[in-house]
């Protein structure tokens, strides 16, 4: 039990909110530059330069894994943050808020793996990868919602982030259940306890940021050697550190520890690790590739999955809920604009990715197949959906009838 002194924080300011919406856009178009660089050096004399730094080695791990596996953690505990205080604090706190970006989500993650599955049931080998069109990069999304302005309402912003976060809880899952190596019980022993050390941390009221982290640290290690993907720790450290404030402070968001460690991770995250990641992993050598690599299973069942999987999925499961009464259309929004944010859903470059180097580990002709499904379909998603909300959003009733 938390100590008497404790309260929880009740509220968030609305500026928090839109300050993340505007960061996570402008982060976007960075991610969108730095993936762009990263396939003109991947296919310039530079080439050979880029993927050995990559592949050369920095004490028991490569320039990559340490990208994948230490920074990405960071990005995992900032997703965890952002999951905790919206479950608790925000946009996802009450039934009523979550119905609509929940089953939105729920469809959205479903109906991409059916459609990669139906490319790729006969093989399995490729059906390994069945995860990978399930997730929407939401800096991605909303940096091509930021190139729209005003002509897309805060709510449906609001939305898309929220189905997003929903999104990554379920990718994070999906990590942990079905994309782990060999799993080693001592370590998974030890890793428990230091879960259960920040757990009992928590109850105890401890509000020190440096505590958890160096605990947190610890955990990274032991998951790592555990066999479970190393940035679970992150998301599990997120978990534990306190939503509360103390009686006497000025009764504010940021007073809070997790509060503080997310606006202290958001920028780090935002413009550094994402950007870095986006660089590491969108390089795609085209060299030996022929055109038959584009009607690939593999490839089509990345591709479509996102582009025609997250739109049916999105899309549909939304007017099904606002149809039957569950939920309610986003303020100010009308059904196309509803379509054109599904299609931008379909952009799952930074999750995608990751599931991707994953499922295919140890075997980069199928990742180089992975990286051109994601990139071919986040394109066209994006662009699609771009048009929909440019062109085609605005002359219609705001509610549904």
């Amino acid at each position: 039990m938390s100590s008497p002194e404790l309260t929880s924080v009740e509220g968030k300011r609305p500026s928090i909110l839109r300050s993340f919406l505007d960061s996570s856009a402008v982060g976007g178009l960075i991610l969108m530059a730095t993936a762009l660089l990263a396939l003109i050096i991947a296919n310039s004399p530079l080439a050979s330069t880029y993927f050995g730094v990559l592949n050369s080695y920095l004490g028991p791990l490569s320039v990559l894994h340490w990208i994948n596996d230490l920074l990405m953690a960071g990005f995992f505990l900032l997703v965890g943050l952002e999951i905790k205080r919206e479950m608790l604090d925000g946009q996802l706190s009450t039934w009523n808020r979550r119905i609509l970006p929940g089953v939105a989500a729920a469809g959205g993650m479903l109906v991409p793996a059916i459609v990669f599955i139906l490319f790729n049931w006969h093989d399995p080998v490729t059906v390994r990868g069945w995860a990978i069109p399930a997730a929407t990069d939401i800096a991605f999304a909303l940096g091509v919602l930021s190139l729209l302005g005003k002509r897309v309402p805060i709510s449906l912003k609001i939305f898309l982030t929220a189905l997003a976060i929903i999104d990554d809880l379920g990718a994070v899952v999906i990590i942990a259940m079905f994309y782990t190596g060999n799993l080693s019980l001592l370590y998974l022993a030890l890793s428990a306890l230091a879960l259960a050390v920040l757990i009992v941390m928590n109850r105890m009221g401890v509000l020190r940021l440096a505590p958890y982290l160096i605990v947190g640290a610890v955990l990274w290690y032991l998951v790592l050697r555990s066999g479970v993907h190393a940035t679970i720790a992150g998301v599990l450290l997120a978990l534990t550190v306190p939503l509360r404030v103390r009686i006497g402070r000025p009764d504010e968001p940021h007073h809070s520890p997790l509060h503080r460690l997310e606006h202290g991770l958001h920028g780090w995250v935002t413009f550094l690790i994402i950007p870095i990641f986006g660089f590491a992993n969108a390089g795609v050598s085209f060299s030996g590739l022929t055109p038959s690599v584009l009607s690939d299973n593999l490839t089509m069942g990345v591709a479509l999955g996102l582009l025609v999987g997250k739109l049916i999925g999105v899309f549909g499961s939304a007017m099904i809920a606002i149809r039957l009464g569950w939920a309610e259309m986003p303020v100010g929004a009308n059904i196309r604009q509803l379509l054109g944010v599904a299609m931008l859903c379909g952009i799952g470059f930074t999750m995608s990715l990751f599931i991707g180097l994953l499922a295919f580990a140890g075997n980069p002709l199928l990742q180089e197949e992975v990286k051109i499904g994601i990139l071919g379909g986040s394109v066209l998603a994006g662009l699609l959906g771009w048009i929909v909300l440019r062109f085609f959003s605005q002359d219609v009733s705001p509610r549904t009838p």
